[in-house]
């Protein structure tokens, strides 16, 4: 795992823990929540690359709020279809 991506993965486990003790549904979203409020966009595609390789490191929560949170762009313009 690459240093930057370490360090992405830290954070957003450590986001995930503080929510932890909430029901699964309100963990993971106010997870993705935070996510999506506080990293920049370079952080967020940063991390969607590291989903996209399997999302090393993430724990269950993490990695659920990362997928929600972390979309990149292009699959959203895909999901329309033609």
């Amino acid at each position: 795992m690459h240093d930057n991506n370490a360090h992405l993965v830290k954070m957003a486990n450590e986001i995930s823990y503080f929510f932890r003790l909430r029901p699964e549904e309100q963990a993971v979203a106010g997870t993705a929540d935070h996510i999506r409020k506080f990293w920049d966009p370079r952080m967020r595609a940063k991390m969607a690359e590291h989903l996209a390789h399997g999302g090393e490191g993430l724990s269950p929560l993490a990695l659920k709020a990362a997928q929600i949170a972390c979309k990149p762009k292009a699959d959203a313009a895909s999901a329309g279809g033609h």
